[in-house]
């Protein structure tokens, strides 16, 4: 029984997941970064040389305060000039170094960014569909949109002022060292404050965060949902219970927001207000050693202005520790979409299907997407070459399951299906659905033109391909009163064309491919009665030599199957052709009489 169970339903817990390892986290954007590792280096000299030149500046200021000295006439204003020039020198080339650094990092975390969403939309590729089925729509867009921009904005602004934080941290505590020891162990009084405060914060926020990304993405989803179902909600007057719980969803997603932002706002402030503290206790020891002629005001004001530049970098990082921990949480959801379990891979001994005959065999199988709840029991199911094998049952009996299972979208549980006397699990997946021509019950239009949506299916189709395939699906004659016939752009999920009109695309798209076995899915049910007896009629032609299952809740369209399952709980109750089955008088019988009714 597979440990990866489809429920069917698509949620999202409120509740937080435990976060991986934050090392893990890490490593993997470390991982990103070593593979531009040119960029990365050359940022690095960038920042060190940068921050390094920055440092020279106060030592200079103080020399030039030293060669001032007391009474009037007395300035040596030769070695003032000296030292300002120096300085205006390297604060112009700190200032240049930090310029390329700033585009460097941009140019490096756009790379980036482009390969986790690279390697993002690979997974989405390889992921099985049941995990559609677990996830929400926009949750997984949330992932790839929003989550990565965050990471990519910490990545070019965040990463650079952290690793600028280090070097003058580190820079500006050698010097004060060199000039006043004394005064350095004054600052040590304050030093660990900031630290553990600082330390204690980001513990304290990181989970704010996640929790606040996993909001986010349950909002987004639910507008998805909210939006794609607009018509049905207005149909149904729902706006008042649609927006009562959007507000809801709303509120949670604004309080996880603001729950964030609070504690990671109270950082910098408070490391601030020690910072200034610690200022306040330099200035008066410092008077102290001045007096007794310990320290000059040179190194006074030199000393000051590194301590400033010391505690600044910690005031900067506890500021933006808020999106270091937004960005470490983003990073998270981002991750473990690309762990994801993708679908299992082909057997090692698993074979191409080729020359396809379309005789499809099910034998004994149970199937559930839940491992205490089974949909598909014991199921039987021969098809010959051609034949037109009928699905059929209330909602939620195990049709659209059947297919899914002839499709190896899931595996059986027990039993097994054949394919020209193989076993599909012993095929590869690429091939076995290369067999099949699918039309799905939720119709899927691109961005593009008529021609691109119906020639999807098939590599360097012929425009005179595509239009016998729009012949016999019945919609030729309708694309041919548009503006620009084959090449009327269709827009984003084919808004601009009818229900009806979409669903006779995906059937000429299904049309042009050269598969032996046909797949529909509730495929007339969005049109009405005269194209569905276009449709029929055409599909008859195109079944002349293919394996053909439809699903279907109007029982008048498929009197002419070859085979009629007919499912109810999971279990196949009767079988056989329209006419055995009405005189049956049993399960199918009622079914088809209740239409009329």
């Amino acid at each position: 029984m597979p440990a990866n169970m489809n429920t069917g339903n698509r949620r999202m817990s409120d509740k937080t997941e435990k976060p991986k390892d934050r090392k893990y986290v890490y490593r993997r954007l470390w991982h990103y970064l070593t593979q531009y590792k040119y960029l990365l280096l050359l940022a690095i000299v960038l920042t060190i040389s940068s921050n390094l030149l920055a440092l020279i500046g106060p030592m200079l200021s103080g020399r030039a305060i030293d060669a001032i000295e007391p009474g009037k006439g007395r300035v040596n204003f030769e070695a003032v000039f000296y030292y300002a020039g120096w300085m205006l020198l390297f604060y112009a080339i700190s200032s240049i170094l930090s310029f390329l650094l700033t585009n460097i990092m941009i140019r490096l975390s756009q790379k980036i960014i482009k390969k986790m969403r690279e390697d993002v939309f690979h997974k989405l590729a390889d992921l099985p569909v049941s995990f559609f089925d677990r996830n929400q729509a926009g949750d997984i867009i949330s992932r790839i949109s929003y989550d990565i921009d965050t990471v990519n904005t910490s990545l070019s602004n965040d990463l650079v002022q952290v690793c600028a934080s280090v070097i003058t941290v580190v820079g500006s505590f050698f010097m004060m060292v060199i000039i006043s020891p004394q005064l350095v162990l004054v600052m040590l009084i304050t030093i660990p404050m900031a630290f553990l405060y600082t330390r204690y914060m980001s513990k304290k926020v990181r989970p704010l965060f996640r929790k606040r990304s996993a909001k986010l993405g349950e909002m987004n989803g639910f507008v998805e949902e909210m939006v794609s179902g607009q018509k049905t909600i207005k149909a149904y007057a729902a706006e008042e219970a649609v927006m009562e719980r959007f507000d809801k969803v709303n509120k949670d997603t604004v309080d996880a927001y603001y729950i964030a932002e609070y504690y990671g706002s109270m950082t910098g402030p408070t490391v601030n207000f020690i910072n200034n503290l610690s200022l306040s206790l330099i200035t008066v020891f410092g008077a102290i050693l001045y007096l007794f002629g310990n320290l000059s005001l040179g190194n006074i004001s030199s000393f000051v202005q590194y301590s400033r530049k010391f505690s600044g970098p910690i005031n900067e990082t506890a500021n933006i520790i808020s999106e270091l921990q937004s960005a470490a949480a983003a990073a998270e959801r981002v991750f473990k979409l690309i762990d994801e379990q993708p679908e299992a891979a082909d057997s090692p001994e698993a074979e191409e299907l080729t020359e396809v005959k379309g005789e499809v065999s099910v034998e004994n199988v149970s199937f559930g997407y839940l491992p205490d709840k089974v949909v598909i029991r014991n199921l039987f199911l021969k098809a010959s070459p051609g034949s037109l094998t009928a699905i059929v049952g209330q909602t939620g009996a195990g049709k659209t399951t059947i297919i899914n299972l002839l499709m190896r979208f899931y595996d059986v549980w027990e039993g097994n299906i054949f394919v020209d006397q193989k076993e599909i699990r012993d095929l590869t997946r690429s091939s076995l659905r290369k067999s099949y021509a699918m039309v799905l019950q939720d119709t899927w239009l691109f961005a593009g033109t008529i021609f691109d949506n119906i020639a999807y299916g098939k590599e360097n189709a012929t425009m005179e391909e595509v239009v016998a395939a729009a012949k016999m699906a019945g919609i030729h004659s309708f694309i041919k009163r548009l503006p620009q016939g084959y090449q009327t752009i269709v827009n984003e999920d084919g808004i601009n064309i009818s229900k009806g009109q979409k669903q006779l695309v995906t059937i000429a798209r299904a049309m042009l491919l050269d598969a032996k076995m046909l797949i529909l899915d509730e495929a007339t049910s969005n049109v009405d009665t005269r194209t569905e007896i276009k449709i029929q009629k055409a599909m008859r032609k195109l079944m002349e030599q293919k394996t053909c299952f439809v699903i279907a809740h109007r029982l008048s369209t498929i009197q002419g199957a070859d085979n009629i399952l007919v499912v109810d709980q999971g279990n196949v109750v009767e079988q056989g052709t329209h006419k055995e089955l009405i005189e049956k008088k049993g399960y199918y019988y009622r079914l088809y009489m209740s239409q009329f009714e």
